[in-house]
């Protein structure tokens, strides 16, 4: 459909200057065929005539995109990449110092179709021996049993110090035409219980103290809070009760808007770790330079971003939604280590 409206594009213009020749040609009769000429039949340097280069134009811009496409569906839905992050925090005890910290995120397990390369990815993840995980939502599409058939490779995702795991939009439900209320509900309580079989420990507006040598930090997991038309279950102030002791706060929310509508300059947290956005899926990525449509919707969309003492990291996500496949925009498996600075 994308490839049919960027031919759709082109074509529409082919018909406004017809229709432009046959407004002229209406109104005025008199001398009509050359005004007409003059708007409507100009030839390219080429000597095409103007309907046919847009017409070929359309077929090649339509047809590009649909092989680029396609070829994000080929090759770019599995090939996981593992981006590695030196993340320095000020008040770090030193007892975390080194500390490896891996995050997933959108997970959209209903969307899969090889189990082969899912688990040669979550093999990717263990292969670094992360002393934690963090996982920041998104689960499924829409419905817990999207889970069944890979619950025994994401299973496997483990650590020493445990597997803290939030929800994200999707994890509720809400766009799943439910034929009751209670079917629903029945839903959501299953999503929650696969996380506890999974051995995952699922942060519902609380938090939790990881110690390392008689040293802690704070580890809060919000419920999905989005702007827009995003919905906002999480509550913040209820998540960071009695968190005070804490020197050090890592907040799993899995919307990337929540940082800057509740938390930068509000909170002395001091890194918060999201998804969502998948980075579009679609964009480019070279050294440094990365640009995707999603940036006009999400100032944070992909990556670290800083502003003062206070940081965030959007995770490009390990699955998909939608549109099977990704161009430029990687599926990822992030790798922390933690130091003070």
């Amino acid at each position: 459909y994308i490839s049919k409206i960027l031919a759709v594009l082109f074509l529409i213009i082919d018909d406004v200057i017809r229709l432009l020749r046959w407004i002229v040609s209406f109104f005025m009769s008199f001398g009509a065929k050359h005004v007409a000429a003059e708007v409507g039949e100009v030839a390219s340097s080429s000597g095409i005539p103007r309907s046919e280069f847009l017409a070929k134009t359309a077929l090649a811009f339509g047809g590009l995109n649909l092989g680029v496409l396609s070829f994000g569906v080929l090759t770019g839905a599995h090939d996981y990449r593992v981006h590695k992050i030196a993340l320095k925090l000020p008040n770090l005890p030193k007892a975390f110092e080194g500390m490896k910290v891996a995050q997933l995120s959108d997970i959209h397990s209903g969307s899969f179709y090889n189990q082969r390369t899912v688990k040669g990815g979550v093999n990717m993840l263990l292969e670094e021996k992360p002393d934690v995980v963090f996982f920041t939502g998104d689960l499924v599409n829409n419905e817990a049993k999207e889970l069944v058939d890979y619950f025994d490779i994401f299973s496997k995702v483990q650590a020493p110090l445990g597997v803290f795991s939030i929800l994200g939009n999707h994890d509720y439900g809400d766009y799943h035409p439910w034929k009751t209320e209670k079917e629903k509900t029945d839903n959501f309580s299953d999503l929650i219980q696969a996380h506890k079989d999974m051995g995952w420990n699922l942060l519902l507006d609380e938090h939790r103290k990881l110690t390392v040598d008689n040293e802690s930090i704070g580890i809060l997991g919000i419920q999905n809070w989005g702007s827009g038309r995003f919905p906002k279950y999480g509550n913040l102030e209820k998540t960071m009760r009695n968190a005070d002791e804490f020197d050090t706060k890592l907040l799993l929310s899995h919307d990337p808007s929540h940082w800057r509508a509740e938390v930068v300059g509000k909170t002395d947290i001091d890194a918060v770790f999201a998804g969502h956005t998948h980075g579009l899926q679609f964009g480019i990525e070279i050294g440094d330079f990365q640009w995707s449509p999603i940036k006009y919707r999400y100032p944070e969309w992909a990556g670290l971003y800083k502003e003062g003492a206070q940081q965030i990291y959007v995770n490009r996500g390990f699955g998909f939604l939608g549109y099977p496949g990704r161009v430029g925009i990687l599926p990822e498996i992030t790798i922390f280590t933690l130091s003070r600075g």
